[in-house]
């Protein structure tokens, strides 16, 4: 076979291999279009699905019991509990409220809390509650905001907005309220104004 004859011979190829693309470039091109998208499509699901995003427990209906020397101090319950490990700050969150009660050693109830929203944050053994936030003491004094902070390491609860409290007798609001962690002594830094109610006895 001599050098013309292989040159004749690849055109011919050449020209075959031309005639089979021209015939068949809308089906590669096709085929190519459908395994771009899928791998678009792959990826978007690996992101969306990617269990380093999802929360490490959840749970509905959830119910708890806190006890110290076998003796009830605590009962929380929510509609939903989400459990966020992965954050840098670990916190356990309650997006649809939570109702806190808090009990002495005859399991009397010293304390009621309720919010729509908040969030415990582990390391800290800290509470904030948000939303429609309201507490009640033994003596049945209501406490009212949108923001409060329970520290459980310190024993407190504060909160720097607007507070009020309402007794059998008064109406006391202002800011920068701290109290006890049962709510049973409190003051306010910052005090608001103070309303005294006639009490009229049966």
């Amino acid at each position: 076979m001599n050098f013309r004859t292989s040159m004749n011979n690849q055109r011919l190829l050449l020209g075959i291999t031309r005639s089979l693309w021209m015939k068949n470039a809308p089906l590669i091109i096709l085929i190519g279009f459908l395994l771009c998208s899928c791998a678009n499509d792959f990826e978007k699901i690996k992101k969306f699905t990617n269990i380093e995003n999802l929360p490490a427990v959840s749970a509905e209906g959830y119910e708890m019991l806190s006890s110290d020397s076998t003796i009830i101090r605590f009962k929380l319950q929510t509609p939903e509990m989400i459990v966020h490990d992965d954050e840098k700050v670990p916190y356990t969150e309650f997006p649809q409220g939570v109702a806190i009660t808090q009990y002495d050693g005859r399991m009397n109830i010293t304390s009621f809390i309720t919010s729509r929203y908040a969030k415990y944050f582990t390391a800290d053994d800290r509470w904030e509650a948000k939303n429609n936030v309201i507490a009640v003491n033994q003596k049945g004094d209501t406490l009212k905001t949108e923001y409060l902070v329970w520290d459980q390491k310190k024993g407190k609860i504060y909160s720097d907005q607007f507070v009020q409290i309402i007794q059998k007798d008064q109406i006391t609001s202002g800011t920068s309220f701290e109290s006890n962690q049962d709510f049973s002594e409190y003051t306010f830094k910052n005090l608001k104004g103070q309303m005294y109610i006639e009490v009229q006895d049966k």
